[in-house]
């Protein structure tokens, strides 16, 4: 059986706008890591243990944006924001297929 380990989010599908991929800017957002650091290479269990930090600093703004402060919300719009921007560029759409 072989590991699988994380692309990084500079390689990720969709512009990184995937599961692991919000997982790394969100890290970015809330300071957890630096948005040098794209997490390639990384395996499940490093991914997780970020996962859970991550969580828990979204838990005193009950995972909602407009809950942040001023300046996570800023922060969290302009990452999101020039994901979006690269990601529809690359072919991305949000909208849901029949199948997802």
């Amino acid at each position: 059986m072989t590991q699988q380990l994380y692309v990084g989010i500079d390689k990720d599908h969709n512009g990184g706008l995937t599961h692991l991929g919000r997982i790394v800017r969100d890290a970015w957002v809330f300071g957890i890591l630096p948005e040098t650091e794209t997490c390639a290479g990384w395996d499940s269990a490093r991914m997780q243990n970020l996962y859970e930090k991550v969580y828990a600093a979204w838990e005193p703004y009950a995972h909602l944006p407009s809950r942040l402060p001023d300046d996570l919300r800023e922060r969290h719009a302009k990452l999101y924001g020039e994901a979006m921007t690269s990601a529809r560029s690359q072919g991305w759409d949000a909208e849901l297929g029949e199948d997802e």
